[in-house]
């Protein structure tokens, strides 16, 4: 069970599907509702990072593309208009509240390079104390990892748990379009259980992570148990749940029992 005495500063993570209709275009209702969570847990004294995918899905809504590109540099052109537009949907609905935000993008050279890596960290640090929400993302336009389907961040699941441990987070909580972790695949077994605690990653638990997730994204299950086990080995417990409906971070913060959490010690449930 999480201790939420414990935690004061939480990483959430939203992928492409919990921020974009199949088509493409913003899921303006889901991220304002994001968004009014994140606030009013800043406002409740959580210290709040985001991590957020979804500048490709958002670039080719709006420069009017009906299916992903092939080629490399129209990937990367669908990111950084994509980019763009998610910055101004996040800094508009976030200053209706009162919050500041920045944004960060992140390359894994950034984070290899033991005085890019310490610098990052100095941001983070100074951003989270004067109150801004840092709002991450991987720069897609420089890091070509991710669009080609290589390893890199893995649709910034990887990239949440670096972030998490960079800033010295509590809690790791990435948002995904199921429950959280179960036996089988829930889509094609009705009877398929939720894991509700996970203390260890063995072949076992592997063998539930299926591949690739939904069509807009390129991350599925195996990529959070590896980001699971970057947060583990730091100390740092992490909560996949369905980010469909964001009140679910309300939940989380009162303790109640939510998704699949993964953190060392107790039984596996």
């Amino acid at each position: 069970m999480l201790n939420i005495d414990e935690v004061r500063r939480i990483v959430v993570k939203v992928g492409t599907s919990t921020l974009t209709y199949p088509n493409g275009k913003l899921n303006i209702r889901r991220i304002e509702q994001l968004v009014r969570c994140v606030c009013d847990l800043q406002n409740r004294g959580f210290e709040m990072v985001l991590v957020s995918s979804g500048a490709v899905g958002v670039g080719l809504g709006k420069l009017g593309l009906t299916e992903r590109p092939s080629s490399l540099p129209m990937k990367q052109a669908c990111a950084a208009v994509g980019q763009c537009e998610l910055m101004h949907i996040y800094d508009k609905m976030f200053l209706e509240y009162g919050i500041n935000v920045a944004q960060i993008l992140l390359t894994r050279e950034n984070i290899t390079n033991d005085g890019q890596r310490e610098n990052i960290h100095n941001t983070f640090t100074a951003l989270i104390h004067t109150g801004v929400v840092p709002i991450v993302n991987e720069n897609d336009t420089v890091a070509t990892a991710e669009l080609v389907h290589i390893e890199n961040f893995g649709d910034n699941d990887t990239l949440s748990a670096v972030v998490a441990r960079m800033c010295e987070a509590d809690l790791l909580i990435i948002f995904t379009d199921i429950d959280g972790l179960y036996d089988s695949d829930p889509r094609k077994n009705p009877q398929a259980r939720l894991i509700t605690h996970v203390c260890k990653i063995d072949a076992r638990v592997r063998r539930m992570a299926g591949g690739a997730g939904t069509a807009g994204g390129t991350g599925g299950m195996a990529t959070k148990l590896t980001a699971a086990e970057l947060c583990m080995d730091a100390g740092i417990p992490m909560l996949i749940a369905n980010g469909e409906r964001s009140e679910i971070l309300y939940d989380i913060v009162d303790g109640k029992q939510v998704g699949t959490l993964f953190a060392r010690g107790g039984a596996e449930s």
